[in-house]
């Protein structure tokens, strides 16, 4: 390396640890890191560090330094331009369970500056047809083992132009990318001067049966994810697990972060509790962002399987996705360190939006925290007036304003519009405040299901199963699961002369949705209870389910 290569890595690498150091200046610094492209900037400031570990339970290894992870997420860009991808304009599709190769392209979009589009595997072919449709992406990039989905539906994506697979047998009329990976150039791709760092668009299930694409700017809420750092106290030298699915936007987030701030990050395919051991063990894991459910999996293993790995290093657990119960956050601080429980309460279009420290965590049983660096809370009643009383008795809507609100619903303004107030932006949440500041989540104003951390919206399902000819109408919303946090439960009304068992409900609905999103239990009404105006009484449905709880969620 020349002398003006290592003192230009030098500054870059300060700048993106700064963030860490200097709270002021961290948004300036961190967006000019993400333009430079912090990758290859550690590339040349930290080249053998281990960036990232794939490490499978069938003995598979893959390892990448910075340096060498730069250098193949770099063939990967250069391999999209060759194929026609607009820096600052394309969407590409990506898919498949937690690998490099994900990572690679996590990387490479975000050099080129075009938009990602993350595509849960575990959709339907509909599904995923209309959100590959949808998105108007050019260019889909696949692990083989989903390639037999978009083998399906490829005549009915007119506008893809492009699927590439990885890691695996390629179907015919598809590209074997790794082999056009291995011969393009590692150099960094040739971009149009002031190209935007790439942006992301994650599709959330839609209240109205369809998925809304929640589009968020490259470089948008610098500032406060610098400040959020902060708080939580990462540093370089941490470890990274994601502990979950990375279309999902917690896990994908906390990985951008990691690899931002140049630390390590070790890959679980998919995940299984006594491995996820394994790895913290393995790895001495010091950080990681996790759904209640696969945690609750880890705790509830047995004694004699928990005894043989040390979790000693975990410094810093994300929980987030769901919310967490008293009783599952006693169990983890009964084997993890005490003070490394943190909890976050946020959404894939508001990002993170409140903070409860470790010192809390049994405090304040309930709470999601404070607001969060940078970030403005407010609660709005039916009327729009704001609540500012504390107590359960003083609850409201809760709207947000801050820097990492994302940018739009892409192509359903109007959807956005209506989530709008004064400024300010919901996902539909109920809250109150204690006299301390603290915020509470009680109940949606939507019918959102939460299960094991995955977003379900009842309408999607609704939707499908009136589809069947001896369904007159369907209610859909969730009920508690202990394992799963809420499970989803459909109450049905039968067409006069129709006939249906719980099974020919499940069945149904499995043929047109992903498995998570198919009613575990079902009930039957001969009509459903509703307003005047004909709306369905969903919260007299669920009241029985519920009856006892101090939360409806």
């Amino acid at each position: 390396m020349t002398r003006p290569d290592r003192d230009a890595a030098g500054r870059m690498l300060r700048a993106a640890t700064m963030p860490l150091r200097v709270a002021a200046n961290s948004a300036r610094l961190l967006r000019s890191v993400l333009m430079a492209d912090f990758l290859s900037a550690y590339a040349l400031t930290q080249t053998d560090k281990l960036a990232m570990i794939d490490d499978r339970p069938d003995g598979t290894i893959i390892t990448y330094t910075f340096g060498e992870l730069n250098a193949a997420s770099n063939r990967l860009a250069n391999v999209l331009l060759d194929l026609g991808a607009r820096p600052g304009h394309s969407k590409v599709v990506w898919c498949g369970q937690n690998s490099t190769g994900l990572v690679l392209m996590i990387n490479a979009a975000r050099k080129l500056g075009i938009t990602a589009v993350p595509l849960n595997y575990r959709l339907s072919d509909d599904e995923a047809t209309y959100v590959t449709d949808h998105s108007d992406a050019t260019i889909v990039y696949v692990d083989a083992e989903f390639a037999a989905m978009f083998d399906r539906i490829g005549g009915d994506l007119p506008k893809v132009e492009h699927t590439l697979v990885f890691d695996g047998a390629v179907p015919d009329g598809m590209i074997d990318v790794d082999t056009l990976i291995a011969a393009a150039s590692a150099t960094d791709p040739v971009i149009p001067p002031g190209t935007e760092a790439g942006a992301t668009m994650i599709y959330t299930s839609g209240t109205t049966g369809k998925p809304k694409g929640a589009l968020r700017r490259g470089t948008a809420g610098a500032e406060q994810a610098a400040a959020l750092m902060m708080v939580i106290g990462y540093t370089p030298s941490d470890v990274y697990i994601p502990t979950g699915p990375l279309y999902h936007s917690g896990p994908g987030g906390f990985l951008a972060a990691a690899q931002a701030l140049g630390q390590t990050t070790v890959l679980q395919r998919k995940f299984a509790a006594e491995d996820w051991l394994r790895l913290v063990d393995k790895y001495r894991v010091t950080s990681t962002f996790a759904a209640p459910t696969p945690i609750r999996m880890v705790c509830n293993l047995p004694p004699e399987v928990k005894a043989r790995y040390d979790v000693s290093s975990m410094r810093r657990m994300i929980a987030n996705a769901a919310p967490w119960s008293f009783a599952l956050k006693k169990m983890y601080l009964a084997y993890f360190p005490g003070d490394s429980l943190y909890e976050v309460y946020g959404s894939t279009e508001l990002g993170v939006n409140c903070v409860l420290l470790p010192e809390d965590q049994l405090r304040k049983p309930g709470s999601c925290g404070k607001p969060a660096p940078l970030v403005e809370v407010k609660l709005f009643d039916d009327d729009g007036n704001e609540v500012t009383g504390a107590g359960p008795e003083h609850t409201g809507e809760l709207f947000v304003k801050s820097p990492s609100v994302f940018a739009d619903y892409y192509k359903q303004h109007d959807k956005f519009l209506q989530d709008h107030k004064q400024g300010y932006q919901t996902v539909g949440d109920i809250a109150y405040r204690d006299d301390e500041g603290y915020i509470y989540i009680c109940d949606r104003k939507k019918d959102m299901i939460i299960s094991g951390g995955m977003n379900i919206y009842p309408a999607e399902i609704e939707a499908a199963l009136e589809h069947h000819p001896d369904v007159l109408e369907a209610a859909v919303f969730g009920v508690p699961s202990e394992e799963w946090g809420e499970s989803v439960h459909a109450v049905v009304v039968v067409r006069e002369g129709g006939s249906m068992t719980e099974d020919d409900v499940k069945a149904f609905a499995r043929e047109h949705l992903a498995g998570y999103k198919v009613p575990r239990s079902v009930t039957w009404l001969d009509e459903l209870p509703k307003t005047g105006s004909g709306k369905i009484l969903k919260r007299e449905l669920r009241a029985p389910f519920w009856a006892g709880r101090d939360s409806n969620v």
